[in-house]
């Protein structure tokens, strides 16, 4: 008789487990269907669809005639498993304990599958520590110790995990702790800089690695929702950004003109070759300051016409600039 049960049980899970395969191989499929590859009934697929819910497998019924599949990014296998998933997977026997249906070799079987998701989490974070590893970034000058975040905000921001950050507002010299829902990292002028929501502003903020002092990875998960990155840096030259429109025209002499073309942009100007072998360079740009600095390693070989405002600006920085050299050594 107990062989009887345990064999009834052992099918019971063995069937369960073709469920969740089939349901991943064919989306939509129905409980018709399922009844057949399964060799049981509907009624039985039904419960069984039952017990897969209570244990938090996302299963979703699509409506009359459309058949189940997964809610969101679940999968059997390759493992893969979130967090949340783990989890889920991790009562299974609990749940299944409490409606009779645990076979002795159940133990075994889920011991194998937690040690092979507990496996793959490991060797995704020696591959992310791999990869940050390779990234070799400098430190400040007023910094003692060199801290590298990077490896640590990369994870949290895969597993979309909001973190806890101590950073250091340089332009007002103030070191805050602040939630931040870490969106994107973005490498701009040999530096890493991190865009993602602030709690504390209720807003969209940037903010640069080397300024993070402490952070660490909370429980609390977070969504983007409708943030677009690009639409977010539109107009933007490097990562600073402004309220305004500036319609740049500059001119670059044959000398550069073929380097200009080279250079590697976050915006798309708009290059025309001139007869003399110069470049014409036109940009629209929300921010000046990170512009007019790339145009100055360019020296005398970059030319602004427009707007004449910012022509009239650059002679008197350069005037300034020529008034430190005219003084008299100390």
């Amino acid at each position: 008789m107990y062989g009887q049960v345990r064999g009834m049980k052992t099918d019971r899970l063995i069937r369960l487990i073709r469920i969740i395969t089939l349901v991943q191989s064919k989306p939509g499929i129905m409980a018709k269907e399922l009844a057949e590859r399964c060799e049981t009934t509907e009624r039985t697929i039904y419960r069984d669809m039952e017990i897969l819910s209570f244990a938090n497998i996302p299963i979703t019924n699509l409506g009359h005639g459309k058949g189940y599949q997964f809610v969101g990014n679940f999968a059997l296998y390759p493992m893969d498993l979130t967090e949340e998933e783990l989890m889920a997977f991790a009562v299974l026997p609990s749940l299944l304990e409490q409606v009779d249906l645990v076979p002795p070799d159940l133990y075994s079987a889920y011991e194998k599958v937690m040690a092979a998701a507990r496996k793959e989490k490991l060797l995704r974070q020696e591959l992310l520590d791999s990869v940050t590893n390779v990234i070799q970034m400098g430190t400040p000058a007023y910094k003692d110790v060199k801290t590298n975040f990077l490896s640590t905000i990369i994870q949290a921001i895969l597993s979309q995990q909001t973190i806890e950050a101590r950073y250091h507002t340089q332009s007002r010299n103030v070191t805050t702790v602040r939630a931040i829902d870490p969106y994107y990292l973005i490498p701009r002028e040999h530096r890493f800089y991190l865009i993602g929501y602030c709690h504390q502003k209720k807003a969209i903020r940037t903010f640069r690695l080397s300024r993070f002092l402490e952070v660490n990875i909370l429980d609390q998960t977070f969504e983007k929702d409708d943030f677009n990155l690009k639409a977010y840096l539109k107009d933007t030259w490097s990562i600073e950004r402004g309220e305004k429109r500036i319609a740049f025209k500059v001119k670059f002499s044959p000398r550069v003109a073929r380097y200009v073309k080279e250079e590697e942009m976050f915006v798309k100007p708009k290059l025309t070759d001139l007869e003399d072998g110069s470049l014409l360079f036109e940009v629209t740009l929300n921010h000046d300051r990170e512009f007019l600095q790339w145009l100055m390693g360019y020296g005398a070989e970059a030319e602004i016409l427009e707007p004449q405002s910012y022509r009239r600006k650059m002679k008197e920085l350069l005037q300034r600039w020529l008034g430190v050299y005219d003084r008299d050594k100390v």
